[in-house]
């Protein structure tokens, strides 16, 4: 009985350190570098605003925080690459709405399922969207076009960075919403900036990082805004909903998430590293004067449900607009 009992107690000593090791483990989270796989190029708006969330991150958790940029295929090589990533705490990704609320609607085909192979950190940033026009173009305001885009359907182009891509989309709803049927002219390798100042296109639709200056110079014109209310870079241009479309509401966003099966104590301190990321003052202001946006701190439900939703109107104009690319 003397040996049972000894053989049990160092059963249970064993077992409680091995508890104590496996906690201690957890607690020491992160005590490596972390990396965060962007599916966007190197130099590109997503990503500069990915690497201010990593230098965040790494002032915040105290380990070095690696941008891994995984471009192609409109984000499916980078979203599978995380999902296909041992889930950690050590390999995270950033999601925009181009690769999460739009990319999985184009292809029947897919390598990842975001439901099930992510969970969501936090929301990071949403940027709105502006219809931006060549200072050639004799239209004065929103309903100013449509009135003449219905009086002469093909009158005015518009361009895009490619079939399915965000700004295309958004020229499609743009399209259903106010019930005319835009021509548009596919940019595919070259930016489309260049020929929208020269007159060579005549209006496009994106967040508006990349114009802001143009905009501000006069060499482009900016005729509305997404948005409950105007933005303060801008004041003078009103809302889509001012001009009447109340449900034409593209915006780029921005948000850290995790593979499938990342541990929730990692998470829990991601998820606090983010919110001081959000609570930031000095951040906030450069993105609302660089990127036209706000800074948009959530919680894991909050923005589980806020894909949801982003993709449900994406998928709605998707299919609407009858594009697959597969």
């Amino acid at each position: 009985m003397r040996f049972t009992i000894n053989k049990l107690s160092k059963k249970i000593t064993v077992g409680l350190s091995l508890g104590l090791i496996a906690f201690s483990a957890q607690a020491a989270y992160p005590d490596r570098p972390i990396r965060i796989i962007t599916p966007f190029a190197p130099g590109t708006g997503p990503d500069t605003n990915a690497r201010e969330v990593a230098a965040e991150l790494q002032k915040n958790l105290g380990v070095s925080v690696i941008i891994d940029n995984k471009p192609g295929a409109s984000g499916a090589i980078g979203n599978a690459a995380a999902a296909q990533a041992k889930p950690d705490g050590y390999t995270l990704l950033i999601g925009s709405t181009s690769t999460l609320s739009i990319q999985p609607h184009l292809y029947a085909t897919k390598t990842y399922d975001i439901e099930k192979d992510f969970v969501p950190v936090s929301l990071l940033g949403v940027m709105n969207t502006g219809l931006i026009a060549s200072p050639k173009v004799a239209v004065d305001d929103v309903k100013d076009l449509i009135e003449k885009l219905k009086k002469n359907p093909g009158q005015f182009n518009i361009a895009s960075m490619g079939v399915g891509s965000y700004s295309h989309l958004s020229g499609e709803w743009f399209g259903f919403d106010s019930e005319t049927k835009p021509v548009f002219i596919p940019y595919s390798t070259t930016n489309p900036f260049s020929d929208l100042m020269a007159g060579q296109v005549d209006f496009l639709f994106d967040a508006l990082p990349a114009a802001a200056g143009g905009i501000k110079t006069g060499k482009l014109k900016l005729l509305a805004i997404t948005g409950n209310e105007r933005h303060p870079s801008f004041p003078d241009v009103p809302t889509f909903k001012e001009a009447g479309l109340d449900d034409f509401s593209p915006f780029g966003w921005q948000g850290l998430l995790a593979p499938a099966g990342t541990p929730p104590e990692a998470l829990k301190v991601l998820g606090e590293a983010m919110q001081k990321v959000n609570d930031n003052k000095e951040l906030a202001e450069r993105w609302e004067k660089t990127y036209i946006g706000k800074l948009v701190g959530s919680t894991p439900e909050e923005f589980k449900a806020f894909i949801s939703e982003d993709g449900g109107k994406w998928q709605k104009v998707i299919k609407r607009a009858n594009i697959k690319l597969d």
